[in-house]
């Protein structure tokens, strides 16, 4: 049977707030995470993402009783990421709600995280986020990043000197469930998802794929599932209003992608 492609609203919070900007930058406010929450699970979205962007950064913890209110609110699965760096945090996230939670710049530093976080709560509970960037040619070769796409942490701010593809695929054998593929250089652009970063990603990994950044019209969505994603994740067009969950779900249906219909 095959599965249907999940589509997932992102929530990128900061200061209590949900911001959106392009390339994490210039960020503008979006509204209330709680009642932003509320709207997209009664539109039918699939799941839910909420990433605390300025806990790494901060160096803390994401907000729970942020996170609490929201899980209150939804009847999907909820993700919450940002600032995530021992077993501690994610027994915490998960008390407070959450569904799955999702690592980035803790696993990069100390990647046994990863499997020790599966081991205690399985696989199905953790999502490997990557910001990947392209770099040039010459950039590739002098930092090992063979593919093309390296890894950012700390919601893009700094180069972490690994390969993105190689990364994507460790994650995936030390027992991440997910990736959360982030294209850094679309993120907020509206023109339309990395595809060749999905399917460089999708070749080297069986888990599911969760497409981020770029989205901006209804065509974009069913060639990213095309290359190779899972699940395609969202912000500014759903907090803007320039499309809907449904809207969009009508268009992966359109183009033979089987979808969660809601009533």
């Amino acid at each position: 049977m095959t599965l249907a492609v999940r589509v997932i609203p992102c929530l990128d919070v900061d200061g209590g707030r949900v911001v959106k900007g392009i390339n994490f930058t210039e960020l503008r406010d979006a509204g209330d995470p709680v009642e932003l929450a509320r709207t997209y699970d009664a539109e039918g979205a699939d799941e839910l993402t909420f990433l605390d962007i300025s806990a790494s950064h901060e160096g803390r913890a994401t907000t729970m009783e942020m996170v609490s209110r929201c899980a209150e609110e939804v009847f999907i699965p909820l993700t919450v990421g940002g600032g995530v760096s021992s077993v501690d945090d994610v027994d915490r996230l998960l008390r407070a709600g959450a569904d799955k939670v999702a690592v980035n710049t803790a696993a990069i530093r100390r990647p046994d995280l990863i499997a020790e976080i599966a081991d205690r709560f399985g696989n199905q509970v953790l999502v490997l986020s990557v910001d990947a960037r392209r770099v040039s040619a010459a950039a590739a070769g002098a930092s090992g990043t063979d593919s093309g796409f390296e890894v950012t942490t700390h919601g893009g701010r700094n180069a972490a000197g690994l390969d993105a593809i190689d990364w994507a695929a460790r994650a995936a054998e030390l027992g991440a469930g997910e990736i959360l593929l982030n294209a850094m250089d679309a993120d907020g652009t509206q023109d339309g998802f990395d595809l060749d970063l999905i399917r460089a990603v999708r070749a080297e990994v069986s888990i599911p794929v969760i497409a981020s950044g770029g989205a901006g019209r209804l065509e974009h969505f069913a060639p990213a599932v095309e290359s190779g994603a899972d699940a395609v994740l969202a912000a500014t067009v759903f907090h803007f209003g320039t499309l809907r969950v449904r809207e969009v779900k009508g268009a992966l249906a359109a183009a033979g992608y089987p979808v969660r219909v809601t009533s």
